[in-house]
C-alpha cells in the first residue's frame, strides 16, 4: 500500500503573502491549492478578501473559493468534509494538495478533527465571541475549566479558536467536548500535515497590511461594496461582518468619511492579524518563516 504523503499547510496572518508563496511553489511542483480562508469562501466578495485573481487561478487550480453566498452559514464540519474530499481528489489525479489560509478554526479541524454536530447555531458562536471581546480570554478559559477541566488543561487561554469551540459545543449539546470525544462522535480527515507559517516582524506585517488596504481601495473596493448592496447580494448585516466591507457600508450610510473608513479597515485588519499571530504561535508544530521565498525553498514535496 502506498504511503500517504504529508500535506503542507501554508498559514499565517492576513497580508503575510501566503497566496504569493503558494504560487511560487506551483512554479516548482505540480500542486493544487485548497483555500482555508473563511472570507474567500464567499461569492462576490473579491477585492476586500484578497481573493486570487483570474490570472492567478489560471496558473494553478484553487479549491474552496466562491462556495457560498454572502450570509450563508458555512460550518467547520462542512469545511472538513469539503477539504477532505478535495484532498482525495487532488491526490487521486497525481497532484499534491497544499492548504493555504489563515482561518484557524478551519485549519484546526482539518488537522485535528471536529465534534460532529448536526446543525450548528450561529447565535451561540456570535454570543461567545461577544463575550470574549467583552470579558477577555482568561475569563472564558475559566468558564471552560469549570465545565470541562480535561479540555481546559489542553487549551491555552490565548488559543481562542479552540477555547470558543469547546464552549460552543457545551452550550449547544449540553455535553463537554471531552465527553463527546470519549463517545466517538469525532470526525477527522485521516491525513497528516506539515505546518509552514509566514509571520514577519509585527511592524513589517502592519506596514504590509496598510499598503494592502490602500491597493484594495485603488482597485475599486468601494465600488464593489456599493454594487453588492445595490444587487442585494447579502444583507448589510452579513456583509458588515467582513473586514473591509462593514467599514465602507458605514461610510456609505454617512457615519464615516472615506478617510475614516479606510483608517478603520487598516486598524481592524491589524487587530485581526494580531489575533491570528497569537493563534499560530500556539501551534507548536509550525515552522516559521519571515519571507515566502525561504518557505518555498524549504518545502519539499
Amino acid at each position: 500500500m502506498a504511503e500517504i504523503p504529508r500535506i503542507p499547510i501554508i498559514c499565517g496572518p492576513t497580508g503575510a503573502g501566503k497566496t504569493d508563496a503558494a504560487l511560487k511553489l506551483a512554479e516548482k511542483y505540480p500542486i493544487e491549492i485548497i483555500s482555508a480562508d473563511s472570507r474567500q469562501i464567499i461569492k462576490h466578495l473579491n477585492i476586500g478578501t484578497g481573493k486570487p485573481t483570474v490570472a492567478e487561478q489560471n496558473k494553478v487550480p484553487f479549491h474552496l473559493i466562491d462556495v457560498i453566498e454572502p450570509g450563508e452559514r458555512y460550518s467547520a464540519m462542512r469545511f472538513l468534509v469539503d477539504a477532505t474530499r478535495a484532498i482525495k481528489d487532488i491526490l487521486g489525479r497525481g497532484k499534491m494538495p497544499v492548504i493555504v489560509g489563515g482561518t484557524g478554526l478551519y485549519l484546526n479541524v482539518l488537522a485535528n478533527g471536529v465534534i460532529e454536530i448536526e446543525e450548528e447555531e450561529f447565535a451561540i458562536r456570535q454570543q461567545l465571541e461577544e463575550d470574549l471581546n467583552r470579558l477577555g480570554a482568561n475569563h472564558m478559559w475559566e468558564q471552560l475549566q469549570a465545565i470541562d477541566p480535561l479540555e481546559a488543561a489542553k487549551v491555552h487561554p490565548n488559543n481562542t479558536v479552540r477555547l470558543i469551540r469547546a464552549l460552543e459545543i457545551f452550550r449547544q449539546t449540553g455535553k463537554t467536548k471531552s465527553d463527546l470525544i470519549a463517545t466517538g462522535v469525532y470526525k477527522k480527515s485521516g491525513y497528516l500535515f506539515d505546518w509552514y507559517c509566514l509571520a514577519q516582524p509585527r511592524e513589517i506585517l502592519y506596514e504590509r497590511i496598510n499598503g494592502r488596504v490602500d491597493k484594495m481601495i485603488e482597485a475599486g473596493l468601494l465600488n464593489e461594496v456599493t454594487g453588492l448592496l445595490t444587487a442585494g447580494m447579502g444583507t448589510k448585516q452579513a456583509l458588515s461582518a467582513v473586514i473591509g466591507y462593514g467599514e465602507l457600508i458605514r461610510h456609505i450610510e454617512g457615519h464615516y468619511s472615506i478617510d475614516e473608513a479606510i483608517a478603520m479597515i487598516k486598524q481592524n485588519s491589524r487587530r485581526y492579524a494580531k489575533r491570528q499571530l497569537t493563534w499560530f504561535r500556539n501551534q507548536v508544530k509550525s515552522t516559521f518563516f519571515t519571507e515566502g521565498d525561504s518557505l518555498t525553498r524549504l518545502v519539499a514535496l
